[in-house]
């Protein structure tokens, strides 16, 4: 049944957004910030004005506040367009200046799957609940490996991954190895301090905790060499060119600061709300939770369902709900999740997918929302394909 034939009537509600986890609403002391660099701070931070040093010092000020939050030296952040170019960063970069062999899972976001694939890596198995395996990994690393990248948190599961386990395993069978973890998933739930323990590498990116889009971060340690991707004016020590967005830094900064800074209240916020939507969304006939909870950060509730996800998602965004099957891609059409794949799920499975993410703007109002409007749907649907 194709979802131009179902009927439906748009709720009278005002838009319910469950998709935090492709991106998140900017919080309004990042965009002031930003706002007020666009306006007032117009340099160019390599210049040797007056004015350009201001704009200098407005970006190293936000460098500094990565820097602390992450606890490395401010040389280490290096600001970029967003995660998949620091993600691309880290493997190509490191590779390009090592040579060597780049590793990754096979559940990683397609910014590191597809530059590893490209350049002729190796992918790591995951268990049915999405956990690397441990075993595969040791068989899969040896000495001419120079890079391992595992995500901290699964951008459409929300598993979070074993990196203390993992970077044992790395250091045990490929001790001069880069580990790199894509952690843009990882920082409204996670003590970023904490993952970056484990790594020599990590990324993030601004829209996914309140920053804007287009900003980005790679922080790695002063004795990782990477070979720039950008090369031209040699900004930011020369491993990524082009004049800076300092707006955007000076944003991110903001927002991670305010972010790690209350993780711990949102965090037990966002899990009650989790919690009844996880006991609603399961109630309904058909729909199945992917992973467990106790795997998952709480703010990221995948499931999987007896009906199609294009359909159910149409249905859902005419009563004025926003959601998503998987992870966002460029076009925005829907694709078999290769993440649900690696973890063993049917193809049937895969077609259902549903996932329903929250952030620091979500209320128990969207939650209560969602309950109110999708057992109906998916009875619509399943009642279409009887």
């Amino acid at each position: 049944m194709t979802s131009a034939a179902i009927s439906t009537s748009r709720s009278a509600d005002a838009t319910t957004y469950l998709d935090h986890a492709a991106s998140t609403p900017i919080r309004s002391a990042a965009l002031a910030a930003m706002v007020e660099q666009l306006r007032d701070f117009h340099g160019n931070p390599t210049g040797a004005h007056r004015v350009a040093r201001e704009a200098r010092k407005a970006l190293e000020d936000a460098r500094d506040q990565v820097a602390a939050i992450v606890g490395v030296s401010p040389h280490g952040v290096v600001f970029t367009s967003g995660g998949t170019e620091a993600d691309n960063l880290a493997v190509c970069g490191v590779v390009a200046a090592r040579g060597g062999v780049a590793v990754c899972g096979s559940t990683e976001h397609h910014a590191v799957l597809d530059p590893v694939l490209h350049l002729g890596g190796r992918t790591v198995r995951v268990d049915s609940g999405g956990h690397t395996d441990l075993d595969h990994l040791a068989d899969v690393i040896d000495e001419d490996v120079s890079l391992v990248s595992i995500m901290a948190v699964n951008n459409e599961t929300g598993v979070v991954a074993d990196l203390a386990g993992i970077a044992a395993v790395v250091r045990a069978n490929a001790p001069t190895a880069v580990f790199h973890s894509d952690a843009v998933q990882a920082s409204n739930w996670l003590d970023l301090g904490r993952v970056f323990d484990y790594v020599d590498a990590m990324s993030l990116a601004g829209h996914k905790f309140g920053g804007p889009n287009g900003s980005g971060v790679l922080v790695i340690r002063d004795a990782v060499k990477i070979e720039p991707l950008v090369r031209g004016g040699g900004q930011e020590q020369e491993r990524r060119s082009g004049t800076q967005n300092v707006a955007a830094a000076v944003a991110f900064g903001v927002a991670i600061e305010l972010t790690q800074t209350d993780r711990t209240n949102q965090v037990a916020r966002i899990t009650e709300l989790s919690n009844r939507l996880l006991d609603g969304v399961t109630a309904i006939a058909g729909v199945e939770a992917s992973v467990a909870t106790e795997s998952r950060v709480p703010g990221l509730c995948h499931f999987t369902t007896s009906v199609e996800s294009e359909a159910l998602l149409f249905l859902l965004e005419q009563e004025g709900i926003m959601a998503s099957a998987a992870s966002s891609c460029a076009s925005g059409a829907l694709q078999p999740s290769h993440v649900l794949t690696a973890m063993g799920r049917t193809d049937t499975q895969a077609a259902g997918a549903l996932r329903l993410s929250m952030s620091h703007s979500s209320t128990a109002a969207d939650v209560e929302h969602l309950l109110s409007v999708l057992p109906n749907c998916v009875d619509q649907l399943t009642c279409g394909q009887a």
